[in-house]
Parts: structure tokens; sequence; C-alpha cells
């Protein structure tokens, strides 16, 4: 396909992370070769709720260029969401940059929760106990696999 704007001028390196449930982070580079008065804006757009939604709040690098955004309230669904950072310039056209991302591959799953330990000396045996992690997009057990690391002092 061929895109207006001047090659090497959309970002680089775009990606996203979602932690806490339902806070994300996503980030980017700018292009190589995007003059130095670009500015970047990102629009996504979640598959249920089918509203083009921009940035709320930036994150800022050199120059006051936006190269990250936060959002909060994040819904994980099982379909993809799309995701399109654009950007303007005085000089010159810039090449846009899409990706579609299933949320779920993204999501950095919290530590399980209430870990209790129970260690009966006579019978030589112990008994580790936690929670499942939160997690956005389902409440199913078998989802889970854990490992336990234990060091003896």
């Amino acid at each position: 396909p061929v895109f207006a704007g001047v090659n090497g001028s959309a970002i680089e390196n775009f990606s996203c992370v979602i932690y806490n449930v339902s806070l994300m982070n996503c980030t980017w580079q700018a292009g190589r070769d995007a003059p130095g008065d670009t500015q970047y804006f990102l629009y996504w757009q979640n598959p249920r709720d089918n509203d083009e939604m921009e940035c709320e709040l930036y994150i800022k690098g050199e120059n006051g260029r936006n190269t990250g955004c936060r959002f909060k309230n994040v819904r994980i669904w099982p379909e993809r969401a799309y995701f399109l950072v654009n950007g303007s310039s005085e000089h010159s056209l810039i090449q846009f940059y899409d990706e579609y991302i299933p949320l779920y591959k993204i999501e950095t799953l919290m530590p399980p929760s209430n870990i209790t330990v129970n260690c009966d000396e006579v019978k030589n045996d112990c008994i580790i106990q936690w929670q499942r992690p939160q997690i956005s997009h389902s409440n199913k057990e078998k989802c889970f696999k854990y490992e336990t690391n234990i060091k003896y002092k």
C-alpha cells in the first residue's frame, strides 16, 4: 500500500501494556525522518464500543512531542482493538501507523494475593495458599498456572 507522507515519518516501536487490571500505557518513538515540529496523536477503537477515542493523557517527550499515552478503565474483550497514530507537521505530510492488537495478549497480570503459609513440623510439610490474581477478561481458574519457588534458609 502507498501511504501519503514522508517516508520514515511514521512512528516506530509502538507497544502497549495493560496492568492493574484496567490501566493501559502505550509508547512509541518519533519517525527517524519526521520533521522536528511533528506532533503525533493516538486514536483507538474497542470493537464492542465502536467509538474511536483519542488519547486522554499524552506522555510528552523532548520538544513537547507526544511519545505515549495513558488510559484508564480499559475493558478487555476477546476481539482485537484497533490503534492508529497519525502525525501533523507544518512542513510535510506525516505517514500514519496502525495496528490491531488482541488486548488480552498485552496484559501483565497482578501477583496472587492473600498468600498464607502454614507449616507442620511434626508432619514435615507446609501448605501454601493464595487467591488468584485479578484479571480483566476471565474468571476461569483453568486459565492460570502457578509456580512456587521455595528457598530453605
